[in-house]
């Protein structure tokens, strides 16, 4: 396991989550009709007027729709303006070695901060929609919660482990959720579990542990739908506050006034 980072903060912790950009090669291109280019860079200009301090920017996978080199590089160049250390890692519609040419610092399995742990799975499974967890990434995760059990841990994914609510999704998520909270049940530090793809706000609890997914900063879903369905909510982005004893305060901003168009009539993407 690589060495973890570690960065220089007060006893509480910002963790801002920006997921599912799915930005293209061409900065003009659009996802379901929204220009997800735009859409980010909106983002990620809230996220600036409303987080003045960031310890962390976590990129939860499907940074990019078309998994070329030139939008990683735009993806970098956009949260620049943030001033954090940024770290991402893989979905289903990323390159993991592009992703890893482009900004191979970004993708660190690892990161304690402060009081806390962050755990970045991969859960892309090559060449497949849903996600699975091998053998040796299991294996990386209880290395990671063994080897800190005085820490706080925050173990992030990009495919959904339970369900949201969505019929539709139900095929796509974690494959092996059970192998992942096999592991987790053995280890009381795990605080919260946070991922991506699901394009939609979801937070609940499993044995003590937090279950949270976020807005992209593009398109979302339906919650609650049965078939694919696009939904007319804004794009926005998760800020996390994690406390040095263990409690963890997060919530969901969207953009306002933000005019975009949508594609209601399609039926996948």
């Amino acid at each position: 396991m690589s060495s973890p980072s570690h960065f220089v903060t007060d006893a509480s912790l910002l963790v801002v989550q920006l997921t599912d950009t799915h930005l293209f090669a061409d900065a003009e291109a659009r996802l379901l009709g929204m220009q997800t280019q735009d859409s980010l860079q909106r983002v990620v200009e809230l996220v600036r007027r409303e987080q003045p301090r960031i310890d962390l920017v976590l990129a939860s996978g499907d940074i990019s729709q078309d998994g070329s080199a030139d939008s990683y590089a735009r993806f970098l160049r956009i949260c620049a303006p943030l001033a954090a250390p940024l770290r991402w890692l893989p979905g289903n519609h990323d390159d993991p070695k592009v992703l890893a040419r482009v900004g191979g610092e970004c993708r660190q399995p690892v990161v304690d901060l402060g009081d806390w742990r962050l755990v970045l799975l991969d859960s892309v499974l090559s060449g497949a929609v849903p996600g699975f967890l091998d053998a040796d990434e299991l294996a990386r995760l209880e290395r990671a919660l063994a080897e800190a059990p005085e820490r706080h841990h925050l173990v992030c994914l990009h495919h959904h482990p339970v369900s949201v609510g969505c019929q539709w999704m139900e095929s796509i998520g974690l494959r092996n959720a059970e192998a992942l909270f096999a592991v987790l049940d053995r280890f009381p530090q795990v605080r919260a579990l946070l991922w991506g793809h699901v394009h939609q706000e979801f937070d609940s609890m499993r044995r003590g542990v937090r279950l949270l997914a976020s807005p992209s900063t593009c398109v979302q879903f339906t919650p609650g739908s049965a078939n694919f369905s696009v939904s007319d909510q804004a794009p926005g982005y998760r800020w996390l506050r994690l406390h040095a004893d263990g409690r963890l305060d997060t919530g969901v901003s969207r953009l306002t006034g933000y005019r975009f168009q949508i594609d209601y009539a399609t039926d996948g993407y």
